[in-house]
């Protein structure tokens, strides 16, 4: 399983340990992903996704799942949110 957020795309970064001797040594940041539960308001649904917790405060402050899916650029989203994210727009259509 990556160490990918579904929701923002966010993933692992590369840097260095610098010791007190300015010696440098390869490391890797890892993205705080929480297996989370979300509600849908408009499809009347859950859905478990893979979130960071940054990602998880931004849906929040978005105001919701739906809000989040329907501003969110379809590159930055995984293939199981790009399929809740038409979903959504289908319901909204009709």
């Amino acid at each position: 399983m990556s160490r990918i957020c579904e929701l923002t795309g966010k993933g692992r970064q590369v840097g260095h340990n610098v010791s007190h001797a300015n010696n440098k040594t390869k490391r890797v940041f890892l993205p705080n992903l929480q297996n989370v539960t979300l509600l849908s308001d408009v499809l009347e649904r859950s859905y478990k996704f893979r979130v960071s917790t940054h990602g998880l405060r931004s849906v929040e402050h978005v105001g919701g799942l739906d809000n989040w899916l329907l501003k969110t650029t379809d590159a930055k989203l995984s293939p199981r949110a790009l399929k809740v994210k038409r979903e959504l727009a289908k319901k909204q259509a009709a």
